[in-house]
């Protein structure tokens, strides 16, 4: 063996294998043996989650620009049906659904260009994702919730029943996951273990007494998400308080008359119910949304009311009737500005007066096509109906006037949210499958 020209002696180069091995080992175990994660979750600069945080807010701590214009857009090859994902240097994750199986795919905020896009089961169009502070992001998909780092390498897979209609960060830095058969999760970040063990709202089937039982499929019921029918218990994202482990499921038990609210709590390495409240007439298609101080709940039902609830006991606060069924999230500000979202209403904002709801403004003439969400600074966006097109809609969210009015060329139907990147930026999805993204100007 000769090195620079020169014969090499064997033995030394045999130490020095060795020490090259042990280098690296040592390197190794210091990299990925460590105790300490200092990769943190939740709120912050991007839209970590479907409604952006924890509570469901769907606010972002981001000072909103007045005025924003087209960035760029593209079509992703298949239809989307949830929000768009942003981590904090601004990479975007959609989950879709195209011909070569592209399921979940990352985007660079500057161009739209493609980072990665990784095949799963086909329901991962339906499951929502969330992005920590590395860039890490975490999918379900058919049977199964899945990790990926941010250039797409797979770090995890942990099997469970059902797809993860609903995903969020715990305070402890895990993930909650709950599909739409009812299967509750913890799991580590890290690893994909379970944290605690697994919860079923609808209880354990019993093969004892019914030997010959199968497994329903994974995507049974899932049809019925998009409308919170009665086929899909579990249809909406759950909130969770981060610094209790409170969180509420929507849930709709076989053969109940309504959905109920329920209230559970992650602590002490366990699950456990707090209460149920069946106050969800016609079922619910709307996330429920967290108050900033975690004391009330909000959510909606087909029956076209928003209803608060004591987040103590399950109690109702008080009933608003809209003009239509909620759908999707409900922007709930710090100071309690609260908007609600659904393509057959109109922009509206309300204010919990404690017993009661009062309408601050109200925009009849601008029909939504998305779900409206706020920032810093008194500044909201949504997706609007305007002629046969869809803009998107710069409001100021003391008043409810439009500052800035920005067309989504071409583009049909609705969309599945609104996202604010860390710079300001906008981002929404339409449900046929085009992404569209907005620079702020000032």
């Amino acid at each position: 063996m000769r090195s620079g020209g020169v014969l090499a002696n064997p033995a030394r180069v045999s130490r020095l294998r060795a020490a090259a091995v042990a280098a690296i080992g040592a390197l190794a175990l210091t990299g990925c043996g460590t105790d300490v994660d200092d990769i943190t979750v939740g709120s912050g600069n991007g839209w970590t989650a479907a409604h952006n945080d924890g509570r469901n807010s769907g606010v972002s701590p981001v000072a909103g620009s007045r005025k924003v214009s087209l960035s760029w857009s593209r079509p992703v090859g298949g239809p989307i049906e949830e929000g768009v994902t942003i981590g904090p240097d601004g990479q975007l994750f959609v989950t879709t659904l195209t011909a070569d199986n592209c399921a979940i795919l990352s985007l660079q905020m500057p161009t739209g260009r493609k980072r990665f896009c990784n095949p799963l089961g086909p329901n991962a169009i339906s499951a929502p994702s969330v992005v920590d502070s590395g860039t890490n992001v975490y999918v379900g998909d058919d049977s199964g919730v899945n990790a990926f780092n941010s250039i797409g390498q797979p770090r995890w897979r942990t099997p469970v029943a059902g797809v993860p209609v609903s995903m969020q960060f715990t305070g402890d830095g895990n993930i909650l996951t709950v599909t739409q058969s009812g299967q509750m999760d913890v799991l580590s970040r890290q690893t994909g273990e379970r944290v605690v063990s697994t919860t079923q709202l609808l209880g354990d089937p019993d093969f004892l007494e019914y030997p010959n039982l199968t497994r329903p499929a994974s995507a049974q019921g899932l049809d019925d998400c998009a409308v919170g029918g009665p086929q899909c218990p579990v249809a909406n994202i759950s909130p969770i308080e981060v610094s209790s482990g409170r969180f509420f499921v929507t849930l709709w038990k076989p053969g109940k008359p309504t959905a109920a609210l329920v209230a559970l709590r992650y602590a002490d390495n366990k699950i456990r119910q707090e209460w149920s409240a069946d106050l969800l007439t016609e079922g619910s298609a709307t996330s429920p949304t967290l108050s900033t101080d975690g004391s009330t709940v909000y959510v909606g039902d087909n029956s076209k009311r928003l209803i608060a609830v004591d987040a103590a006991n399950g109690r109702t606060k008080w009933v608003q009737p809209l003009d239509w069924a909620p759908r999707g999230g409900i922007s709930v500000s710090s100071d309690g500005l609260i908007i609600p979202a659904g393509d057959d209403g109109h922009l509206l904002a309300l204010r919990d007066k404690g017993d009661a709801a009062e309408i601050v403004w109200e925009r009849k003439d601008l029909t939504l096509r998305g779900t409206p969400v706020q920032s810093a600074g008194d500044i909201g966006y949504t997706a609007a109906a305007i002629g046969d097109g869809i803009n998107l809609i710069t409001f100021d969210t003391k008043t409810g006037t439009t500052v800035d009015s920005d067309v989504l060329p071409n583009a049909k139907g609705t969309t599945t949210g609104t996202s604010i990147g860390p710079k300001g930026e906008v981002v929404l999805a339409t449900r046929i499958g085009e992404v569209f993204a907005f620079k702020p100007e000032r």
